[in-house]
């Protein structure tokens, strides 16, 4: 069993940034794959960035390119997201996903693969 904690979310205006944190742990605290989907209401959920974190590749959605980043932190078992720029389309609950399969790069986004999913922390944006 791994869980899953997101924390970092809150209320910004246009154009600020919020950095969100996502933390594995349990039995198998180490992943192989996790990603940070988004869900808001009157819309399908949207895999924003993904990370190989064996290896580091990362993969993003198109409408967060050249905005957020993802990255490792010194712990293996944890991820961040780095959003500049903010817009109000970026409202959204965005939650944290991991698996041990060791996903293609371009398969990190799509949710169907993960084990296991966090709660989600909200970013309001304006």
């Amino acid at each position: 069993h791994v869980q899953l904690v997101e924390s970092g979310g809150g209320s910004v205006q246009a154009g600020g940034s919020l950095r969100l944190s996502c933390a594995a742990s349990g039995s198998t605290a180490y992943t192989n794959s996790m990603a940070w989907f988004r869900q808001a209401p009157g819309k399908q959920r949207e895999g924003v960035a993904g990370m190989r974190t064996d290896d580091g590749s990362t993969y993003y959605a198109d409408s967060v390119k050249d905005r957020f980043t993802i990255s490792q932190g010194n712990a293996k078992n944890t991820v961040y997201l780095q959003m500049n720029n903010l817009q109000p389309e970026d409202t959204a609950m965005y939650v944290c996903a991991a698996t041990l399969v060791k996903l293609r790069v371009r398969s990190l986004l799509s949710g169907g693969p993960y084990d296991y999913w966090g709660q989600g922390t909200q970013v309001t944006v304006s």
